[in-house]
């Protein structure tokens, strides 16, 4: 970069050498030219220093700055020329205003504003002199490019803590306005802020980081980020950085992603689940311990099965070996017991299955001297200590380990959206059993942000068949662990997790079978809710067991009128908000449709219901209510009138 900037002053000074020496040879005007002579050489050997400086100059000011006062300094010399002539006759035909002599001098007096503003900012911080020089004249009409400018050419030649603070200033600009960002992204801020990622200071890195998240608000810029190396310097982050790093960098990775989707597989390419799945795990389940991860040769069921069975005939010793190997990682719960039948069943699997590979492992070692098994152990010690290391982990202070698991949620989060392969690569890791410990136990945030996950990954599991039957099998131990914590939160029904899990338990609708008879209960308690959003979402979800998509649906139907639901969803066909009314109709629907000849809907008067609304202009708009509708209108018509006198 620094020949081509050297380059781009060679043009200027020439053009200004020119001019002093047609200045020196004008025969018109002497003084004016004088005059003009004066500034241009003041002009040139500012161009000259900056020429011999311009190693450490950033371009884009630079640049644009030089090709102004080209255009400037090549009308001075066309003006000056007109000056050299001589004779009565030439007289009359260059006659030059004072007006446009004024113009000139002040166009030149702009590009010696501009040029020392360049070399000001171009200084190192040590050769800065800290004389405010106002906003450059180039930069008159949009004032916001100077304070850019300046910031990134701190970025290139400050010292790291002014590097931190420019990044903090770009930060600020970013955040309050989108065209600020864009210019930051225009005007060559995006290369200096990465460098700052991967080389600054504590702060700095922090600082830098959040400015990369702030400038992706559109994919354009996005992609101008990851054009420029933003997922490398990432993933080498979320390594090796400090946590508190880690965790704005897990949030700019988030922010990427939620706007412009398309990048989800090139994060995926660097490998960056297993950094985010790692930082969730940390301190919320452990490689070796209680909430390690499933070998794929033992299956979950057989693990449940076989623990709840054998957990009690574990010998002490290998209980013992099994403490000791938790303790490289302290859980957060300390040496308390296992706190909820969630934690119980994954601990007596993972136990039981601790106690195997044990046995196994043993004899290994016994038959070649104890050196496969030592190899074993430092191979997945290395891998779980791979980057920062455990104790300096530990002792990060409660609030940044906090937020670094939000934050690594919310990540997790965007990227899953829509995506089976890395919805997959997700629910074959640890992440499951992490966030339905986090649901539980984690920071408001953490529950907000691994709600969400479920969600999103629960709605890609409804559509993909095969992510579905491989992570939410019924008896899988992390499956039961989430729909305990998901039906835990739907039970209490106060907080702001409640939309989300909702959402999560109807995209599992088709994985529940006939005996799980817990689910539909909680579901129907919120259609008493008087929060329309929470009634629309739970009958949007109950919706999705009564549909005839659900093999089950007759029993699901069945379950929701037993639980009462549908004095529920009359009263809101009748008079609920517009917003709910047609949820409401078509579950009632798809429930008459599937148990017609039941005596609550009689006694309800869902007929009636079904016939006010086949009325409603604002109801019959919608295809689904359209289509079903008149069906369920006929099939209570048919069993009602059949069966009306034994009903009543």
């Amino acid at each position: 970069m620094a020949d081509l900037v050297k380059q781009i002053f060679v043009k200027p000074i020439q053009l200004a050498v020119q001019v002093i020496k047609a200045a020196d040879e004008a025969a018109l005007f002497k003084q004016e030219c004088a005059e003009l002579k004066s500034k241009t050489d003041k002009l040139a050997g500012l161009l000259r220093q900056a020429a011999r400086a311009s190693n450490d100059f950033y371009e884009r000011p630079t640049r644009s700055i030089l090709d102004d006062t080209e255009q400037v300094l090549d009308k001075v010399l066309a003006f000056v020329l007109k000056c050299r002539v001589n004779g009565p006759v030439k007289r009359v035909i260059y006659i030059i205003s004072a007006a446009a002599f004024r113009k000139t001098s002040s166009q030149l007096e702009n590009s010696i504003g501009d040029v020392s503003w360049l070399l000001h900012v171009s200084a190192s911080a040590g050769d800065r002199d800290y004389v405010y020089l106002g906003i450059p004249p180039i930069a008159i009409n949009e004032p916001i490019l100077c304070f850019i400018w300046d910031y990134i050419a701190i970025l290139y030649t400050g010292s790291l803590e002014d590097r931190s603070d420019a990044a903090v200033s770009l930060v600020s600009l970013a955040r309050d306005n989108d065209r600020y960002g864009k210019l930051i992204i225009e005007e060559g801020g995006v290369g200096p802020l990465l460098k700052l990622v991967k080389e600054g200071k504590l702060d700095g890195q922090e600082n830098a980081a959040r400015a990369i998240g702030l400038l992706g608000r559109d994919p354009e810029s996005v992609e101008h980020l990851i054009h420029a190396r933003a997922c490398s310097v990432f993933v080498k982050i979320l390594k090796e950085g400090s946590m508190r790093v880690q965790a704005v960098v897990a949030w700019a990775v988030s922010e990427l992603v939620a706007h412009y989707p398309k990048c989800q597989d090139l994060f995926v390419q660097h490998n960056i689940i297993r950094l985010l799945v790692r930082h969730l795990a940390f301190e919320t389940v452990q490689q070796h311990g209680k909430y390690a991860v499933v070998s794929k040769a033992t299956s979950m069921h057989q693990a449940v099965v076989l623990a709840s069975n054998s957990s009690a005939n574990v010998n002490a010793n290998e209980a013992n070996d099994l403490d000791n190997d938790r303790s490289h990682i302290p859980h957060p719960l300390g040496n308390k017991q296992p706190f909820n039948r969630m934690h119980t069943v994954v601990a007596n699997s993972m136990a039981l299955m601790g106690q195997t590979n044990g046995v196994n492992q043993d004899n290994v070692a016994k038959s070649n001297g104890g050196t496969m098994l030592n190899s074993i152990s430092n191979h997945q010690q290395s891998l779980w200590l791979s980057g920062a290391s455990i104790k300096a982990r530990e002792m990060e202070d409660p609030a940044t380990k906090a937020y670094m698991k939000a934050m690594a949620a919310r990540a997790l989060w965007h990227l899953a959206k829509g995506n089976s392969a890395i919805c997959k690569s997700i629910t074959e890791s640890r992440a499951l059993l992490c966030f339905a410990f986090l649901l539980e136990k984690g920071s408001k945030d953490v529950q907000y942000n691994s709600a969400m996950a479920l969600m999103e990954i629960t709605a890609v599991a409804e559509e993909d068949a095969d992510l579905r039957r491989s992570a939410f099998k019924p008896n899988s131990p992390a499956c039961k662990a989430v729909v305990d914590q998901i039906l835990r939160i739907i039970e209490n029904g106060d907080s702001e997790l409640l939309v989300p899990c909702i959402k999560a338990i109807g995209n599992l609708a088709r994985t529940f079978r006939a005996t799980e008879t817990r689910i539909i209960s909680p579901l129907v308690k919120l259609l008493d809710e008087q929060e329309p959003q929470v009634f629309r979402e739970a009958c949007i979800g109950l919706t999705k067991f009564a549909c005839t998509d659900n093999y089950l649906h007759l029993d699901h139907s069945k379950s929701i009128i037993s639980a009462g639901g549908v004095k529920h969803l009359v009263r809101q066909v009748y008079v609920g908000e517009q917003i709910v009314q047609g949820c409401a109709l078509i579950l009632l629907c798809y429930i008459a449709l599937n148990v017609p000849d039941t005596e609550k809907l009689a006694r309800a008067e869902v007929l009636t219901v079904l016939k006010w609304a086949s009325e409603q202009a604002s109801l019959i708009q919608d295809e689904n209510v359209k289509k079903l509708l008149p069906e369920a209108k006929g099939k209570l018509e048919l069993y009602q009138s059949r069966g009306s006198r034994g009903f009543r």
